[in-house]
């Protein structure tokens, strides 16, 4: 998805908003920063945003066929994983016993 925020297809959609002076002075601010156009700047500061909001949800939808595989891979038994035994016996960095 991060693709989205610096895409350079021809803009076409326009966006309207409003915004406090205060939010302007640090939008333009940070643009500058980022040696970025103020567009450009808040363009990929939402898509960003967006992204993040949208990889966050905890709620899937899925076929019932898709439902019934994963079931299925989590009613069969485990497997054995050298790399997961060697990871859960060593002592975790924060012990210090």
């Amino acid at each position: 998805m991060a693709a989205i925020a610096s895409s350079s297809s021809t803009r076409s959609a326009r966006l309207g908003l409003r915004a406090t002076p205060e939010q302007e002075v640090v939008l333009r601010r940070a643009a500058e920063v980022a040696h970025k156009s103020l567009t450009d700047f808040i363009l990929d500061s939402a898509c960003l945003a967006a992204e993040q909001t949208l990889l966050d949800q905890r709620l899937f939808m899925v076929s019932g066929s898709q439902y019934q595989a994963l079931m299925n891979l989590l009613e069969q038994p485990e497997q054995p994983s050298e790399g997961l035994r060697d990871l859960f016996s060593r002592k975790a960095p924060w012990d210090k016993t």
